[in-house]
């Protein structure tokens, strides 16, 4: 049993060399670390030159000011869209809906009605037992009572 470790610890240091193992690792870094990478390299990038463009002599201040400004509300304005199509396709989606629910919600409603007999007689009967006993309970209670001075 001890010659069984020292194998499956060995096992476990080295990492599987099957196909899909090595796969997913050249789809790791081109997939994923090579794009933030680039991305953090581009956004360092850019606040250099506007850092280099801005505060040299005669540099335009202002003008970077309002260039910032439109670059913090453009991912706003795109969100907004987005949020004003979802809710377009919603009243849209409801528009048609509602062409088509008022003939299936009669549907609906004649089968709630039906189930509603069929639970309420159901609840009927599963109380009919325990409601009978109790009644005779409460005649003998009241008889015997009647029968003691």
């Amino acid at each position: 049993m001890n010659a069984k470790l020292p194998e499956l610890a060995e096992r476990l240091k080295t990492p599987p060399a099957h196909y899909s193992y090595l796969k997913h690792r050249k789809q790791v870094m081109q997939k994923i670390i090579l794009p933030v990478v680039l991305s953090a390299l581009v956004l360092v990038g850019i606040v250099v030159w506007v850092s280099y463009a801005t505060f040299i002599q005669g540099g335009d201040v202002g003008r970077w000011a309002a260039i910032s400004t439109i670059w913090v509300i453009i991912p706003m304005l795109v969100g907004g869209l987005v949020v004003l199509a979802i809710l377009l396709g919603l009243i849209y989606g409801m528009y048609r809906l509602l062409g088509a629910l008022p003939y299936y919600t009669g549907i609906a409603q004649d089968y709630v009605i039906i189930a509603r007999g069929y639970i309420i007689r159901a609840a009927d009967m599963a109380v009919k037992p325990i409601l009978a006993v109790n009644g005779w309970l409460e005649t003998m209670k009241t008889f015997f009572e009647r029968m003691t001075p």
